[in-house]
């Protein structure tokens, strides 16, 4: 029987997950998505296009793949269909390449609404949510009232009718207003007939039968591990679980099935709206790694912010999910300096160490390592013995720390710039 690799973001999001699903899935039969939904966005670029995926698995320009939205994953019927139209215009049909868990919860027009009025009583304390819905719609899943794919072929009407007026009630209470409900409504039901159009499955069985049938499945993880409900940087967090556990629960897989766990990282950090980030830079340094970056989410366009990569946290995500193999992306962004900053510990109240905190207040600061810079253009390297030997040092030093080999390094977005550092160390069948 086969086993499930995994793939997750390591830090705080926006690592390139979308851009190594597509690398790695020729190695692979089946795609899947176990969590989230449409705040995260996968940018892939190819043969001089630029695509960014929300809601659909990263594998489904691999034109012989099944790719599963999982039951984990909350999908918005009106997102969804934007984005699979527009893939479809661009040539990619996708009827025949995407299934769709009949267990996933559906985003509803009145949970963008329960968004932004629980974004709006919070004051100064926000989250920083993208609201998109996302995590009213995990709430009524927790709370046993949500609206599954499946219901939309099981008494639709009086189950939406009924979550409807719940959330009314809920908005009346926030003394939130209603207004255009009426029209994304009319949107919203549109979509859900051009939902139909694709195929429903119990994906637990889906999958369980792909791999007996000796089928390779690749999971793909959204946002990044710490923003895990359960071990991220809480309450600046997304609401479901980012780490590899959340592949279990969101695909209906066991832990003895999971095989290698793809773990990746930007050789820095960023992160997108509120939350603590202990390797922050507000001076030129972090405007530059944003500008040099391109750091503007791919989905909201809020710009990232920025700072120094943090081994800590990465020591930490790496244990939460049992990581076997780093991806490295964007190195190429540090190719013009001199000299580049690495925090190895943290100072606690005059204390050194290595472990990550409860939380992360004022009171945790940084410990750096100093590295050389590699001064010169990576984005056309295609070998890794043509490394700089201030980059080969970098990536030394990292898998010193973290103990886990870095298997590729990518030097720049588009697909062909992904370089496999041990090729020994990647699926079968891998170019």
């Amino acid at each position: 029987m086969e086993q499930v690799d995994v793939l997750l973001g390591l830090q705080w999001g926006d690592e390139g997950k979308g851009k190594i699903v597509d690398v790695l899935t020729p190695s692979y039969d089946i795609i899947a998505r176990f969590q989230g939904g449409p705040n995260a966005g996968h940018t892939l670029e190819f043969e001089g296009k630029k695509y960014i995926l929300r809601s659909i698995p990263s594998g489904i320009f691999q034109g012989d793949k099944v790719n599963v939205i999982g039951n984990g994953v909350v999908l918005d019927p009106i997102l969804f269909a934007e984005e699979a139209r527009a893939l479809s215009e661009s040539g990619h049909d996708l009827r025949k390449r995407l299934v769709i868990s009949r267990k996933a919860h559906l985003i509803l027009p009145t949970h963008r609404f329960i968004d932004a009025a629980q974004e709006a009583i919070k004051g100064g304390a926000k989250i920083g949510t993208t609201g998109k819905g996302i995590g009213p719609t995990y709430t009524d899943k927790i709370a046993r009232t949500g609206l599954r794919v499946g219901d939309i072929h099981s008494d639709f009407a009086r189950k939406y009718q009924e979550a409807k007026e719940r959330h009314l009630t809920l908005l009346e209470a926030y003394r939130y207003p209603v207004e255009g409900l009426a029209e994304l409504e009319a949107k919203w039901m549109e979509a859900i007939k051009y939902l139909e159009e694709f195929t429903f499955v119990d994906s637990e069985e889906y999958i369980n039968d792909a791999l007996r049938s000796s089928r390779r499945v690749l999971a793909e993880g959204a946002q990044g591990s710490l923003l895990d409900i359960d071990f991220g940087s809480y309450p600046f967090v997304t609401s479901s679980n980012t780490v590899c556990a959340g592949c279990c629960t969101g695909l209906g897989i066991a832990p003895r099935s999971i095989g290698q766990v793809y773990g990746i990282f930007k050789a820095y950090c960023t992160r997108v709206g509120a939350g603590p980030f202990p390797t922050e830079l507000f001076d030129e340094t972090g405007e530059k790694l944003c500008s040099l970056g391109h750091e503007f989410g791919s989905v909201t366009g809020r710009r990232r912010r920025c700072g120094w990569l943090d081994l800590v946290a990465l020591r930490y995500t790496v244990m939460l999910s049992g990581v076997t193999r780093l991806i490295m992306m964007k190195s190429d962004v540090l190719d013009t300096f001199e000299t580049i900053r690495v925090c190895t510990d943290y100072e606690i109240r005059g204390e050194k160490t290595r472990h990550f905190p409860y939380e992360l207040t004022e009171d945790v600061h940084p410990v750096y390592r100093e590295l050389k810079g590699w001064q010169c253009d990576t984005t056309k390297l295609t070998d890794p013995n043509d490394f700089p030997h201030a980059l080969k040092d970098y990536i030394a030093f990292v898998e010193g720390e973290i103990g886990v080999p870095i298997s590729i390094v990518s030097v720049g977005p588009d697909r062909e710039q992904t370089i496999a550092l041990h090729p020994e160390l990647l699926p079968e069948g891998h170019a």
